[in-house]
């Protein structure tokens, strides 16, 4: 299947996502993926190192006549969002991603394709092993686990770069230069709950949402996509007289709007009509509302021939169901400075609710500190309102634009002359790692560019094999046009 890719041009990038993509690399067991990277510098004879949290750096000297320009670093992240759809039989730990080529675009077989930073990473591969590419001396810096926390990025320590000018590969817009970016939070909100038993009689059914696009919890959630935390929730309102809660589950990871929510509940015999009228209703509601939006929504209601043992007590699930009502998903502040930028989100990202216990997770971002303060406040006293313990962990800053970079004009220069018109120069509510880098590296000058990926942190995630080829060709021109130090 993925030896198609290999025939895309251009080869040298295409081929490198290839060998990259055969290697198992989810967020956190980078392990593999690490290894690789140290194999691919060493066999290259380049200095290799891995620092002290798994990233890897790989530097190669200048070609000749480019001795006199500054180093500059050239920066990706090694790991990549594992989504699935619910039918698809994968291991992301064991098995690499399966590609075709659609069209204009290259996807996975029902996972997320790994091309949210894997087409930056192979960018870097293919311009260390040439030996045809003019560069300026070049520091490869490849981070780990950027999608579930930046502990890479965090943990670079200072001292360990030269470059003077820092070339991020992870903007998903072929026609964007990014100067800056959102900083953000991980909310953490858990509550305990008595659980009851059941009587034999009672009758047990399970509720599905799902066929949601879920997406990028930064760069979709303008978009007013579902949630499918919020729609379970709203469901489970309609019929919170009706019933108990024996169990949800919703969302996987704190960057990606939840896609699916699966709720087992039980009630008693002689309400089955009511319930289910009701939960008629309300999922009618929100099909009608999101279907220009989400057209491949389902809600399911599926009678169980066994109900659970045990369910979660009235007055808890009345304080659960209140709370993720009340709860701000989606965007909370657009920027009053920045046309059409978000400047302040949350994502209601997973929850789960058994053994007696409750917990949702939350990803706040914003590219103002004090706003994105502001929200998770909020978000803490709603929660414990409801009597939830609530727990800030993970938190990284923004990344503050600055318009008067010599990097920037080289880019926007180029941009402009290779293509008839400029570029889109933009923040963006992503969280990417240069704010963060820039905290042990102040002096360094940075920008952000990429081709134009969709769909990232979902199955859809596809990248645009043109946009491959445009942007190629731009990376090749920005290597030859690096100010001189």
């Amino acid at each position: 299947m993925n030896e198609s890719i290999r025939s895309l041009e251009p080869k040298e990038l295409w081929n490198k996502f290839a060998d990259l993509n055969a290697v198992p690399r989810p967020s956190k067991k980078e392990e593999r993926v690490i290894a690789f990277m140290m194999d691919f510098g060493n066999k290259l004879k380049l200095e290799t190192i891995k620092d002290s949290v798994g990233n890897v750096i790989i530097k190669k000297p200048a070609t000749k006549g480019f001795e006199d320009r500054q180093t500059i670093v050239m920066q990706s992240h090694l790991d990549m969002v594992h989504q699935k759809n619910n039918d698809t039989d994968f291991n992301f730990d064991l098995q690499g991603i399966e590609m075709y080529v659609d069209g204009d675009w290259v996807r996975a077989n029902g996972t997320t394709l790994g091309a949210d930073n894997g087409l930056g990473v192979a960018t870097i591969m293919a311009i260390l092993e040439s030996d045809k590419i003019e560069h300026p001396a070049i520091e490869a810096l490849f981070t780990i686990d950027e999608e579930t926390g930046m502990t890479g990025a965090m943990g670079l320590k200072g001292g360990l770069l030269e470059g003077t000018i820092l070339l991020n590969l992870d903007t998903e817009e072929d026609d964007e230069i990014g100067v800056g970016c959102a900083g953000g939070i991980d909310i953490t909100a858990t509550r305990e709950y008595k659980e009851i038993a059941v009587d034999d009689e009672d009758l047990g059914y399970q509720i599905t949402v799902k066929g949601l696009q879920g997406g990028h919890s930064g760069m979709d959630i303008i978009k007013g996509l579902g949630n499918a935390n919020k729609m379970m929730n709203r469901l489970l309102y309609a019929v919170r007289g009706e019933m108990h809660i024996a169990s949800l589950k919703g969302g996987s990871l704190r960057n990606a709007i939840p896609r699916e929510s699966v709720a087992i509940v039980v009630l008693p015999q002689g309400r089955e009509s009511a319930f289910t009228s009701e939960l008629k209703k309300c999922a009618d509601e929100i099909i009608n509302e999101y279907h220009q939006l989400e057209p491949d929504l389902e809600i399911l209601v599926e009678k169980r021939d066994r109900p659970e043992p045990k369910v979660m007590d009235k007055d808890s699930q009345l304080a659960f169901i209140r709370a993720i009502y009340s709860a701000v998903n989606g965007v909370y502040r657009m920027s009053p400075s920045i046309e059409d930028l978000v400047e302040t989100s949350n994502n209601i990202a997973k929850i789960t609710v058994a053994d007696g216990a409750i917990r949702v997770a939350c990803l706040t971002r914003s590219s103002v500190e004090s706003s994105k303060e502001d929200l998770a406040n909020t978000l803490q006293s709603q929660f414990e309102l409801a009597g939830f313990k609530v727990s800030f962990s993970g938190e990284y800053p923004g990344w503050e634009p600055k318009m008067d970079s010599a990097i920037l004009e080289v880019l926007s220069g180029l941009y402009e002359k290779m293509n008839g018109e400029k570029a889109h120069v933009a923040a963006c509510h992503a969280g990417l790692e240069c704010g963060i880098l820039g905290q042990n590296y102040p002096k360094m000058d940075m920008i952000s560019f990429g081709p134009t990926i969709k769909g990232a942190h979902s199955p859809d995630e596809r990248a645009s094999i043109s946009s491959a080829q445009k942007y190629w060709v731009f990376v090749l021109e920005i290597l030859k046009n690096i100010p001189k130090a």
